[in-house]
């Protein structure tokens, strides 16, 4: 973002760089010049009445000439000029286009790498939470143990749970400090500031419902379709610019001179300056170019048509991405709805083996099998969130209200 914000303000620059081309050229200019081989003249024999008819041979100007001066120049009529001036405005907008899509591509990356971690910091609560529950049965077992009232085996197979768990939680816990250190990538921060995510996964789930439009109004939305259109624009630019140059151009010029001649030596103070001044217009009037222009033309004709292509590519994208983010939207509610009442029903049967072994009217087996179903319905539901998460993301991306997330 800041480097598209420097791209912006730098076309504010070209703009004025391209009016320059309108406004007074005003140059001061010296030169200082020692004739090291003069150039000779040959003067008829007239001038040589000595050498019996040859003609007379001189050396034309002196060993030293200076001149200082002012010139001054003025643009009057080029239609170049007023085609660049209005293709360096079209830039600037280009540019400030460009940064709408840079906003829109870091709120989707902040907004997506945001809903990894908080899935991910859930998971890891459900599997402290089950963990914690392990530990205290492990406890219970190994207690049972030395009293005779538990088998070696169901304590070996707790401690087996218990083990596979802890590492599924370090291996969680080094993909969530992963997770934060994309997020702190995408966000701009620094790797070693600390980063605290308030809430839960379902604290933050977007709940609004998705505003229907149709693929053509999505895709105008999107700062990626005015680029197209803006690129479309610059192209015509250049293919007029090329065409101005079959247009004559006029300038107005003036110089006011002061010249010296002499010799002996240079900087004479005994030198003698002389003033000298033009004024006048100059006319270009373009006649035949092989045909060169006319091939630039050409290539610009094509270079649009191209960004036809690409624009009706885009709007296709466009219509492919808003289908699938809708389509996913709705599978995704309906399946979260489903895994809740599934992790209702895992806990439910969690909670009455767990009673039912506590009384020894069930085996181990059946609680930690309820245990493992347990874990699962919730893995299911936080990875249906997450999902859901990313669909709102693309929906907002596709019909181009990313940035309603930032107001």
């Amino acid at each position: 973002m800041q480097k598209a914000s420097l791209d912006e303000l730098n076309s504010k620059y070209q703009i004025n760089e391209a009016r320059a081309a309108g406004l007074p050229q005003i140059d001061i200019k010296g030169t200082a010049v020692k004739a090291i081989e003069k150039t000779m003249i040959a003067l008829p024999a007239d001038f040589n009445p000595e050498q019996n008819g040859k003609p007379l041979i001189r050396p034309v100007g002196t060993d030293y000439n200076m001149q200082a001066g002012l010139s001054v120049s003025q643009l009057l009529f080029s239609q170049s000029y007023f085609v660049g001036l209005k293709a360096a405005k079209s830039a600037a907008d280009f540019y400030r286009i460009r940064t709408e899509m840079t906003i829109e591509d870091v709120v989707y990356n902040v907004g997506s790498a945001y809903y990894q971690v908080l899935q991910t910091n859930e998971q890891f609560n459900s599997i402290d939470a089950n963990l914690r529950r392990l530990v205290q049965l492990e406890k219970i077992l190994t207690l049972q143990y030395e009293n005779d009232l538990a088998k070696k085996v169901d304590v070996n197979r707790i401690k087996v749970n218990r083990i596979n768990l802890e590492n599924q939680k370090k291996s969680l816990q080094t993909a969530y400090e992963q997770q934060q250190n994309i997020l702190k990538f995408f966000m701009g921060m620094p790797l070693e500031q600390p980063l605290t995510l308030v809430g839960t996964a379902e604290d933050n789930l977007l709940t609004a419902q998705p505003v229907l439009v149709t693929a053509e109004e999505a895709a105008a939305k999107r700062a990626q379709f005015k680029i197209l259109n803006k690129q479309k624009e610059l192209k015509s630019y250049e293919m007029d610019n090329v065409k101005s140059g079959y247009y004559p151009s006029l300038s107005a010029f003036g110089n006011y001179n002061y010249q010296s001649q002499y010799d002996q030596k240079l900087f004479n103070p005994d030198a003698m300056w002389f003033p000298n001044s033009q004024v006048g217009l100059q006319l270009n009037i373009p006649v035949f170019d092989g045909l060169r222009k006319k091939s630039l033309v050409q290539q610009r004709q094509i270079d649009l048509r191209k960004l036809d292509v690409d624009i009706q590519q885009f709007n296709r994208n466009t219509k492919v991405e808003l289908n699938n983010a809708i389509s996913q939207l709705g599978n995704s509610q309906s399946s979260i709805q489903a895994q809740e009442e599934n992790v209702k029903l895992a806990q439910e049967v969690y909670d009455t083996t767990n009673s039912l072994y506590k009384e020894g009217l069930s085996p181990l087996t059946d609680l930690l099998t309820a245990e493992t179903a347990l874990r699962e319905a919730q893995t299911n539901l936080n990875n249906e969130r997450l999902k859901y998460q990313i669909a709102q993301l693309n929906f907002l991306k596709a019909s181009g209200e990313l940035t309603t997330l930032t107001k």
